[in-house]
């Protein structure tokens, strides 16, 4: 029997890169090998985007590539799944006649039935969003062996006026704490040292399922108890995509009393004027967010804190921007990154008359940059001469020279990395590293040598 071969692209975020190894998880299991040549593949999956303008020309570029690949090779098929036929069913199908089979973000499950030799509808991505898979799921990890991304929930209840998310990935669904527990030990067990947990709101989870013994909505504070007791369990658990509006006095108490859950919030303000936040649809005000900076810092004192800011949405004013600009010295951020409005369908800011306008907008996000490029190199001189401990990644990709890794306030892919300049060690290995030099956005040091 000849051994079917799949070459998988997976764009987008973390999210997505979950969806992916499930379906990896699901081609294994019917006997696919992965392959990196997508031109001696038999099955051809793209995995996209579609959250906004930029994301979705990626999609359809390599959408097109790879239809290219198949019609010039006879007997391929090709797979278009995730969030754009989510989002542009009706669309893409009319469009990309190339394209044997659509599955959506909420029909993962049917990516099986295009595996085999039975018959599936072309279309399978016009039913509604909202599947989540379970630690029984099939999944090839496609991250590191020692670090893996884990969601907790799907989908999101917020309405920001900016946002399309909801409508292509669904009200927010919860897995339960003890589904997370097992995907975690299971991992742990494989050699993962590092967990980042993920969802669009992770102070959300749990609001809709069903209540505790006790009367109380099960909270994320209930599952980060529950994983600091996992044997045996990662060294780091990390959370990216905390909402503002959602933190309590037991969650920050968790997080600042915990073993496992690293002092590294990754929390979107997008803003911090009042009208702006009010047009974006935005929880709390300017006065509610400076409060909750303060308490965290003063509850977690190492806390490293990344946020996001959207400039030129639609009547943001040069007063406003100035707040912005303010705000961003008098708070500095450890990490910060910028986005410019992208009018989106289906929110409720598309059309709106006042935009500002494209090159404002990226004007304002070049000036919020250089802003921030100052107190970046600031933070990062703080580190030179101390011990840290560093998660190695292995041979560096800038040189065979040097080793790489991260500490555990810098997030796979987004937070800059450590350069090991001296000492010997291998993947997944946690190291004492003195920091003697700084970059841009990196560190560079040496191995404490073990006593």
């Amino acid at each position: 029997m000849t051994e079917k071969k799949l070459h998988f692209i997976s764009l987008g975020c973390p999210k997505n890169q979950v969806d992916s190894e499930v379906m990896l998880g699901m081609a294994q299991q019917e006997g696919y090998q992965l392959v990196d040549d997508p031109e001696v593949a038999d099955l051809l999956v793209v995995n996209t985007c579609g959250f906004i303008e930029m994301a979705r020309k990626e999609s359809v570029d390599t959408i097109l590539e790879m239809a290219d690949i198949r019609q010039r090779y006879e007997g391929k098929k090709l797979v278009v799944t995730g969030c754009l036929p989510q989002r542009y069913p009706e669309e893409l199908a009319a469009e990309l006649p190339e394209v044997d089979h659509f599955v959506g973000t909420g029909q993962i499950p049917e990516f099986a039935r295009l595996l085999g030799d039975g018959e599936a509808p072309r279309n399978l991505a016009d039913q509604a969003p909202g599947w989540l898979y379970s630690h029984n799921s099939p999944r090839l990890q496609s991250t590191p062996f020692y670090t893996a991304y884990v969601k907790i929930a799907e989908g999101c209840d917020r309405t920001c006026a900016f946002c399309a998310i909801p409508g292509f990935r669904g009200k927010q669904k919860s897995r339960p704490i003890e589904s997370i527990v097992q995907e975690v030990r299971d991992l742990a067990k494989r050699g993962v040292v590092e967990i980042n947990l993920i969802a669009q709101e992770l102070n959300g989870y749990g609001r809709e399922l069903p209540l505790k013994p006790d009367g109380k909505r099960v909270e994320l504070a209930d599952l980060l108890k529950a994983l600091e007791e996992v044997d045996p369990g990662p060294r780091w658990i990390r959370m990216l995509y905390l909402y503002p509006h959602g933190f309590n006095d037991r969650l920050i108490e968790q997080i600042a009393t915990s073993k496992r859950v690293v002092p590294y919030i990754d929390m979107p303000l997008q803003h911090i004027s009042d009208s702006v936040l009010r047009g974006m649809r935005r929880a709390g005000n300017g006065a509610f967010i400076r409060d909750l900076l303060q308490k965290l810092r003063s509850q977690i004192p190492e806390i490293v804190i990344r946020t996001t800011f959207l400039v030129g949405f639609p009547g943001e004013t040069e007063r406003d921007f100035q707040q912005l600009c303010d705000f961003l010295e008098e708070q500095e951020f450890d990490r910060v990154g910028v986005f410019a409005y992208s009018p989106e369908e289906g929110t409720s800011a598309y059309g709106r008359a006042d935009e500002v306008g494209d090159d404002i907008a990226e004007e304002r996000k070049r000036i919020l940059y250089e802003h921030q490029a100052a107190i970046s190199e600031k933070k990062l001189n703080q580190y030179i001469g101390q011990e840290v401990e560093v998660l190695v990644e292995g041979v560096s990709e800038e040189t065979d020279l040097l080793l790489q890794g991260r500490l555990a306030t810098q997030a796979p892919g987004i937070d800059g990395v450590v350069y090991i300049n001296d000492g010997r060690s291998f993947p997944g290995q946690i190291e004492r590293v003195c920091i003697e030099q700084t970059g841009d956005y990196d560190l560079v040091g040496g191995i404490i040598p073990s006593s």
